[in-house]
């Protein structure tokens, strides 16, 4: 018969002989099909239950012995219920015992007891544990292979590691830790609703409100360069960054991409972008960001998550980008694709709820708590639009809050007729948010009608702000040139009046994409006057590639 993948039987007595005899019997019979564990002690039992439910292993029977000392069957079996409910219960005991494993079908529902001895093992063992198993599988508990996570519904540091794992495309379990499930992990765990969140790998490791570098090395993703010197330094993983980073690994460029924060920018968060070339029923930008990665790593780039660029600085012809931690990391060339962040709404109480009910970016991972609730979403860019036509699956009504009269000077004009033809969204013009109230989470908003100064408030446990976006250079202070605003000034517009840039040492103007630093250069949104749009930034990163190559041949 087939084996049952990540299947156990446990059985525990204190007597060893006993323990070895029952434990080989059924090993005969079933070990090709179930693992075998045997304990000899409730104690040993409980913990030896509580290793597999944190590696997300099933057990399907437990078969535990009623006189054992310190904790006898029946109370082993009480507390075993907690962690695997399903599993089938059987209780060895004596011919003298019989009326406390009677007594114990109304204590633990048990499903039956073994008299001592057992033998012959075909006709009083065999065929009891062939009938649980039969009942058993026909409701088994779900075995788990992925990380699973345990938190409160209304919890920032919460919501922050579930966005984390989605964004980084890594597949979870989400828990409350007030849910029986939630309950029997925490409980095998042994933590408390303090410790939340409680995130439990595959392995069984057990990471108690870990940091996101300490949930990215538990998860899989790489934090340590593999190497201190490289072709190509890139660091942003949003479309330029992939787009550079797929082309200068498939080129030959020995490259690294770095990201803080998740692959994909602000793009991966898009639930649907229609005019990507190529996709005519378009694609998600999870399922875009999935591909570029997957096709970088197949290139050979080597991608780093959760590390953080504090400073960058020129060696003669070396560039050195130095992270927070102090380490630091060189290469020959680099392309600078940070892409750029929300703005922060700026009114009273969005920033004690934020993670709590207010969120920037579409945060798509909370969607299917909002099924039947009104969600605002505050902007009339094309991410909010997204965002409004993705939660309207799920919500009762969505709100758009917009500054301007309508959506036509900030938003494609498929999106609009998309809006307006779904009957589930509003669009509120000239109204801004001025306050946010709630205790454990987001219950109202103070909305203020801009032309009149009218106010009202709204009964909402969501909203998501899209209110455009400014890179986050200030890293690159007195490194490369900015505009007023922050963004990587490149190329002919560095050259003023003829001059080329403050410090600029070699006898050629800036190549296209060139910040006044040489060798490295800027792609997509971070880049001054760059066109925000996800195909012109997968090309700017495409392109940074090719003229990188003219660089590293002059050289």
């Amino acid at each position: 018969m087939e084996r049952m993948v990540n299947s156990a039987i446990l059985t525990v007595d204190d007597d060893p002989a006993v323990s070895r005899a029952v434990a080989r019997d059924i090993r005969r019979r079933f070990g090709d099909r179930y693992r075998v564990v045997r304990a000899d002690s409730g104690e040993s039992a409980l913990e030896a239950l509580r290793e597999l439910k944190l590696r997300g292993e099933q057990v399907a029977v437990l078969l535990a012995d009623y006189r054992m000392p310190h904790m006898n069957g029946i109370q082993f079996l009480e507390q075993a219920m907690d962690l695997f409910p399903r599993a089938r219960r059987v209780l060895l005991t004596a011919y003298a015992d019989t009326s406390a494993a009677i007594d114990a079908i109304n204590i633990v529902d048990l499903d039956h007891y073994l008299l001592k001895p057992w033998d012959p093992p075909e006709e009083k063992l065999y065929p009891v544990l062939d009938s649980l198993l039969e009942a058993w599988l026909a409701t088994p508990e779900a075995a788990s292979t992925e990380t699973r996570v345990i938190g409160h519904r209304w919890s920032e540091p919460s919501f922050k590691v579930r966005d984390f794992l989605a964004r980084n495309l890594v597949p979870y379990r989400w828990h409350l830790c007030d849910d029986p499930e939630g309950r029997r992990l925490m409980t095998a765990a042994g933590a408390t609703e303090d410790d939340v969140p409680v995130v439990i790998t595959p392995e069984g490791k057990t990471l108690v409100k870990p940091s996101t570098a300490e949930l990215a090395g538990s998860v899989g993703l790489s934090t340590t360069p593999a190497s201190d010197f490289y072709d190509l330094v890139v660091v942003g993983a949003g479309p330029a960054g992939l787009g550079a980073a797929v082309y200068g690994a498939s080129e030959g460029l020995r490259t690294v991409l770095i990201e803080q924060r998740a692959t994909g920018g602000q793009a991966g968060q898009s639930s649907r972008i229609e005019n990507y070339l190529g996709f005519p029923d378009g694609v998600s930008g999870a399922q875009l960001t999935d591909r570029a990665r997957r096709q970088a790593l197949k290139f050979g780039a080597e991608l780093l998550s959760t590390r953080e660029v504090s400073g960058l600085e020129a060696a003669g012809p070396t560039r050195v980008l130095h992270f927070t931690d102090g380490s630091k990391i060189a290469a020959h060339t680099v392309v600078l694709a940070t892409g750029v962040s929300y703005r922060l709404l700026d009114a009273p109480g969005l920033r004690e709820l934020t993670g709590r009910g207010v969120f920037y970016g579409s945060a798509a991972t909370e969607a299917p708590s909002c099924t039947g609730s009104d969600v605002y979403i505050v902007g009339g860019a094309n991410s909010a639009g997204q965002a409004a036509l993705y939660f309207s699956r799920y919500a009762a009504r969505v709100h758009m809050l917009i500054r301007a009269p309508d959506l036509t000077k900030s938003m494609s004009s498929y999106l609009i007729e998309q809006i307006e033809g779904n009957e589930k969204i509003v669009v509120h013009p000239c109204t801004e948010v001025i306050a946010a109230e709630g205790d454990e989470h987001l219950e109202r908003l103070t909305l203020r009608d801009m032309p009149t100064g009218a106010t009202r408030t709204v009964e909402t446990s969501w909203m998501f702000i899209f209110i455009g976006a400014e890179p986050r250079t200030d890293w690159l202070d007195g490194a490369v040139s900015r505009d007023e605003r922050g963004y990587i000034v490149t190329g002919p517009s560095l050259i003023t009046d003829g001059t080329r840039p403050h410090g600029w040492t070699l006898p050629r103007d800036p190549y296209h994409l060139e910040s006044s630093m040489p060798g490295v250069f800027a792609a997509g949104d971070v880049r001054a006057d760059s066109v925000k749009r996800v195909a012109s930034a997968v090309g700017e990163g495409a392109m940074a590639v090719s003229v990188i190559h003219r660089y590293l041949e002059a050289q």
